[in-house]
């Protein structure tokens, strides 16, 4: 039996990247998908190459969410995927002193918003059902201060901590729902191609950009989904709180020296 036969799982920030990877890791595993995205022509290629049941879905919309409620009433994994980092349409400024309002806003409304929004649907949705497992992504962004994206950084810390506090809200409650959180580094995803661009330099950039990270590599979203897997999975059943790092020992202390 596949780990997760059986079960139905809504990804959201699904059409690509590690919303991707997580969708096609849980549908190998034996999962009924249900894949959503704001970008409607991305999702619905997507649904088309994987078979899994397409969304429309803006996280930070209220009534979106509800709309899903009423179309999934019932499910058994939600993972809180969908995320911006304020610079899709170009460099603005995200530092504590030059930031403005709307910008800082816009991010917390699809990171933070959009996570407490999918927590409080997947409670109503898994109460019901043998067991459930909310599993929110946040950022090693969301451990650490990042200067030049203020508000990426708090919208991550933001989702370590209410993962916490969703846990401890359903075990109190006696739900049998848990809820822990991931927190990648630098994942080799659509939204680094900006930075490393196509030119003969690419391999030189890219080793710039880990130069920090103990593995000296880029990690995977695939990498990512295999963590995914195991949370949502039976085998996970005692965790419930936790927080998953994902950095090639990024965090785990000062910078490596290799033969030191």
């Amino acid at each position: 039996m596949k780990r997760l036969e059986n079960k139905t799982c809504v990804v959201t920030g699904a059409a690509r990247g590690i919303g991707a990877a997580i969708c096609r890791a849980f549908i190998n595993e034996g999962a009924n998908v249900i894949a959503t995205d704001c970008d409607e022509t991305a999702l619905q290629a997507f649904a088309r190459e994987t078979k899994c049941t397409p969304v429309h879905l803006d996280v930070g919309c209220e009534k979106g969410w509800q709309k899903l409620a009423k179309a999934a009433p019932e499910i058994d994994v939600l993972v809180n995927n969908a995320g911006i980092t304020g610079f899709e349409n170009g460099v603005v400024a995200h530092d504590p002193e030059h930031a403005n309002l709307a910008d800082w806003q816009a991010v917390h409304r699809v990171n933070l918003d959009g996570t407490f929004l999918g927590c409080r649907y997947a409670i109503g949705a898994m109460q019901n059902r043998p067991s459930g497992s909310i599993i929110n992504i946040s950022s090693r962004s969301g451990m650490v201060g990042i200067p030049l994206a203020a508000a990426y950084a708090a919208s991550k810390a933001a989702v370590r901590n209410h993962s916490k506090t969703v846990a401890l809200y359903c075990a109190q409650k006696g739900y049998n729902i848990r809820c822990n959180s991931i927190h990648p580094a630098a994942i080799l995803t659509p939204m680094w191609e900006p930075m490393l661009g196509t030119g003969p330099d690419r391999d030189t950039r890219m080793a710039a950009l880990v130069a920090d990270t103990p593995a000296k590599r880029f990690g995977t979203p695939a990498e990512v989904a295999a963590v995914a897997v195991m949370l949502a999975s039976d085998e996970a059943a005692y965790m419930t709180g936790a927080e998953l790092t994902i950095d090639g020992g990024l965090l785990a202390g000062s910078a490596a020296v290799p033969g030191a």
